[in-house]
C-alpha cells in the first residue's frame, strides 16, 4: 500500500516504521530538514520503503509534492500554540491536503485523520466511547471537532473514506514526563492514556485491516488511571517517596491558572476502548503498567 504521512512527527515516525516493516511504501512529510532528515534515517525492512517530503499544510501551494498515495495519515501538530493555529492548521491544512487530492487522477481511498479524546469535553467522570456526543469545552478542541467534520464530510464529497482516530493522551520515549508525577504536587482526576507504539498501531491496523470506514475510533488503552494512585503506584515503583497531592478545588484555588487551564482541570472523563478491541486490535501496552516499565527501569538505573 502506498501511504503519505501528513506531519510525520511523534506518532508519524513510529507508524512509518510500523508500516515499512509490514512492507508498505510509506512518504513522511515535513516542513523543516532536520524533520526531513529523522525521516529518512528510519529503517526499512521487509521490503518496505520510507522516503521523506518536504511540504507545509499552511502553504497549499506546496502540496504539490506530494505523492500519489492510496491511503493518507493526517497527523500534522499545531506545536501546542492557540485555537488560531489549531485551526490553521488541523481544519484549513487538512481541506487544503483533500483539495490537492481531490482532482488527481489516482484519488486516495483512505484518510485517517489523527483527533483528540478532547472532544468529548467533562462527563464528571463518567465513561465516553465512539456513541458519545462530543461535547468540545475550549476553543481548541471546538477546531478538533470541526477537523473531524472535514475529515468525514468534505473527504467524503472527494470520494475519500474518512476515519477519525481519537487519540486519548500519548506518552512514551521521551514524553514519560516521571517528574511530573513524582514530584508533585499532583491534582486529583482521570487519566486517559495510550503508549505512541499502539496510537501508531492502531492507525496501522485500520489502514491494512481496512475497517471503520466513515467512523470515529477511541485509540485508549484498556485502564483509565486516577491521578492520585497513579502517581503513588508510579512513586513505589521507582522507589521514591510518594508525591503530595491536591484536590482540583485546591488547585484552582490557588488563583494561578488560565480559563482554559482551569476548564481542563474542570473535565473529567473515563474513555473506553471496547471499540477498537471488537475491532480486532491487540494492544503491545495494554495500561500504564507495562507502558511505563521501561521508563521505571531507566529511572531506577540512573539512581543505582
Amino acid at each position: 500500500m502506498k501511504i503519505v504521512i501528513v506531519g510525520c512527527g511523534y506518532i508519524g515516525m513510529e507508524l512509518a516504521r510500523q508500516l515499512a516493516a509490514e512492507g508498505h511504501e510509506v512518504t513522511g512529510v515535513r516542513r523543516s530538514r532536520a524533520g526531513l532528515d529523522a525521516i529518512e534515517s528510519l529503517p526499512s525492512a521487509n521490503g518496505g520503503t520510507i522516503r521523506a517530503v518536504r511540504a507545509d499544510v499552511t502553504e497549499p501551494e506546496s502540496l504539490g509534492a506530494l505523492p500519489d498515495a492510496e491511503a493518507i495519515v493526517f497527523a500534522a501538530s499545531s506545536g501546542g500554540r492557540g485555537a488560531s493555529a489549531a485551526r490553521t492548521v488541523y481544519v484549513e491544512g487538512l481541506a487544503a491536503v483533500i483539495a490537492e487530492y481531490r482532482d488527481r487522477e489516482e484519488v486516495p481511498d483512505r484518510l485517517v485523520y489523527t483527533s483528540s479524546t478532547g472532544v468529548y469535553g467533562d462527563h464528571d467522570g463518567a465513561w465516553v466511547d465512539e456513541s458519545t456526543p462530543i461535547e468540545p469545552t475550549t476553543e481548541k478542541t471546538r477546531v478538533l471537532a470541526e477537523a473531524e467534520r472535514v475529515a468525514i464530510e468534505e473527504a467524503a464529497d472527494a470520494g475519500i473514506d474518512g476515519t477519525v482516530a481519537r487519540f486519548a493522551g500519548l506518552y512514551g520515549p521521551d514524553r514519560y514526563r516521571l517528574e511530573r508525577y513524582l514530584d508533585g504536587p499532583v491534582t486529583a482526576g482521570y487519566l486517559n492514556m495510550v503508549h505512541r507504539d499502539d496510537a501508531a498501531g492502531s492507525v496501522r491496523y485500520l489502514l491494512e485491516r481496512d475497517v471503520a470506514r466513515g467512523e470515529p475510533v477511541v485509540v485508549v488503552d484498556d485502564e483509565p488511571a486516577e491521578k492520585h494512585a497513579f502517581a503513588d503506584w508510579l512513586a513505589d515503583q521507582c522507589g521514591v517517596p510518594r508525591p503530595p497531592k491536591r484536590s482540583k478545588a485546591e488547585r484552582i484555588a490557588a488563583g494561578d491558572l488560565s480559563e482554559p487551564a482551569k476548564r481542563r482541570i474542570l473535565t473529567s472523563k473515563r474513555c473506553k476502548n471496547t471499540f477498537l478491541r471488537e475491532l480486532g486490535y491487540t494492544f503491545a501496552f495494554p495500561t500504564f503498567r507495562e507502558g511505563y516499565r521501561a521508563a521505571i527501569e531507566a529511572f531506577r538505573d540512573r539512581r543505582d
